[in-house]
């Protein structure tokens, strides 16, 4: 059974249609990124799939049940978290209001301590278990909402926006969290962000949406190829070297301080990175090398272009 599947599923307002007859699925223990401009369709999908709003037409289930009819159900199955709205207690400590949510699911007096713990444990929370919601740094707080989440265990973890507004090791310790639980407990993951980094590193599969309309859906390799985006290999040479710009298939893109580094494109489906770094690596000594893969917002750009959005 699948975790989330919709079909032809719709949602008109007064004047726009803001999901038009979208249709996907996602397997149990499935990464996946819903990604797209903004007013795409993406958060009105997520409201759909959580029972906060309900579908002008069309079909859809989340953990097996209606959304809408089967609210609590699906709560108990689902964690949610948006990155601008708290599902905490503002002037609580965080220990109370991790104790108020389980006291909400169910959770008896031993399985709430074992999960508080373990989570409190991983995200590194214990100093702030006795500090009021309100105190609380912005990371601190992002964690504190996906430890709430993920209190009762749940099958599917929504994600809207999770890193917004985080410093770069807060976000790291986010990620590094999220692909742990996948890993140990086989949670279901959909995420929505604007921050490509949270794609790349959390998410196998990609859904991208335009103007309501589902417009890719694979992986991030796949997205890239599809509008022809390209890896680059960075490759630092020993010694000044004039510019490579004969390496089979490939493209130099720039070459910079007397050619010690050098920037070569490459499309995947034609050749690998090795291909082209045994073609340097024959005629020249190399330092180091890196490889730059396609941004995948302007991935996104590109398909959005290709569909005559501007």
């Amino acid at each position: 059974m699948s975790i989330i599947e919709t079909r032809d599923l719709v949602r008109d307002f007064k004047k726009t249609r803001a999901v038009d007859r979208m249709t996907f699925s996602v397997e149990p223990g499935e990464s996946v990124g819903y990604i797209g401009a903004n007013g795409a369709g993406k958060s009105t999908t997520i409201k759909m799939l959580t029972g906060i709003l309900k579908p002008t037409s069309g079909h859809v289930r989340t953990c097996g049940l209606d959304p809408m009819r089967e609210r609590v159900a699906v709560a108990r199955r689902v964690g949610v978290v948006f990155g601008q709205r708290s599902q905490l207690w503002w002037d609580l400590p965080l220990r109370d209001s991790f104790a108020i949510l389980a006291a909400i699911h169910g959770l008896g007096e031993q399985a709430t301590r074992a999960r508080t713990d373990t989570l409190v444990e991983q995200l590194e929370m214990g100093p702030q278990l006795a500090t009021p919601v309100r105190s609380l740094s912005l990371g601190q707080r992002m964690r504190a909402e996906i430890a709430a989440a993920l209190l009762h265990s749940p099958d599917l973890l929504v994600l809207d926006e999770p890193t917004i507004g985080l410093d770069v090791l807060s976000k790291q310790r986010l990620r590094e969290f999220l692909v742990a639980e996948r890993r140990e407990r086989g949670t279901t993951l959909l995420l929505t962000t604007h921050d490509m980094g949270d794609i790349e590193r959390l998410c196998d599969r990609v859904l991208v949406v335009d103007r309501g309309r589902l417009a890719f859906d694979g992986t991030l390799t796949g997205l890239a190829a599809t509008v022809g985006a390209q890896r680059v290999l960075v490759i630092d040479l020993a010694q000044p070297t004039p510019a490579l710009d004969d390496i089979a298939r490939t493209r130099l893109l720039d070459s910079e301080s007397d050619g010690l580094r050098q920037r070569l494109a490459f499309d995947s489906e034609a050749t690998t990175a090795a291909a082209v770094l045994a073609q340097v690596s024959a005629r020249h000594e190399v330092r180091d090398l890196t490889i730059e893969e396609p941004d995948i917002e302007d991935v996104v750009r590109r398909i959005y272009a290709a569909s005559g959005r501007t």
